[in-house]
């Protein structure tokens, strides 16, 4: 019998040798692929994570925002509704006469003293009054202008009467002051 070569038996064992190499990339490359796949996975939901704690994040500001400005303005319908009680005592205190003053001082001191009750209770809960003067330069962000009319010796745009004070709610204005303001054309 012929003898194998031991060129044929070198052939075989490169073979088997390639054969076992190329199973062995197939294995590794089928492990780098889920490996990959795995990655993609964990990168995919550690973004969704961080998007979640970003929009968690979000809506605590907001919902502290919310609260905040709820503390500050959620009475603002109310305080609107007492600014009529607020006229109308002003223009009972400032309707007395001298003799009415004297006649029923103890009913003008009541009135003074609610007058002071209420203004202090809204000091409180941060309103103040916008008192425009006589004078004053008409401002479009705090006061209402009730009619225009010219006025000998004022400047356009001067407040030359005061109908109503206005009121501020903390920063923003609950009712502007309605005032008149001079159209005198400029000479």
């Amino acid at each position: 019998m012929a003898e194998p070569k031991n060129e044929d038996f070198l052939d075989d064992i490169a073979t088997a040798e390639a054969e076992e190499l190329a199973d062995e990339l197939m294995d590794i490359s089928e492990e780098e692929l889920e490996l990959d796949a795995l990655r993609a996975e964990r990168d995919d939901y550690k973004d969704k994570f961080m998007r979640a704690l970003a929009d968690a994040e979000n809506l605590r500001k907001r919902s502290d925002k919310a609260r905040r400005d709820a503390e500050q303005y959620g009475g603002s319908k109310l305080a609107r509704d007492m600014l009529p009680v607020y006229d109308n005592m002003k223009r009972a205190l400032d309707a007395a006469t001298d003799e009415q003053k004297e006649v029923a001082a103890g009913l003008l001191e009541g009135v003074e003293l609610t007058m002071r009750a209420l203004k202090d209770v809204f000091h409180k809960h941060g309103i103040e009054v916008i008192t425009p003067e006589v004078g004053d330069r008409f401002d479009p962000n705090v006061h209402e202008a009730m009619f225009e009319a010219p006025v000998p010796g004022t400047k356009a745009g001067d407040i030359i009467q005061v109908s109503a004070e206005g009121f501020m709610l903390h920063d923003r204005l609950l009712r502007p002051a309605q005032v008149g303001v001079s159209s005198t054309p400029a000479s």
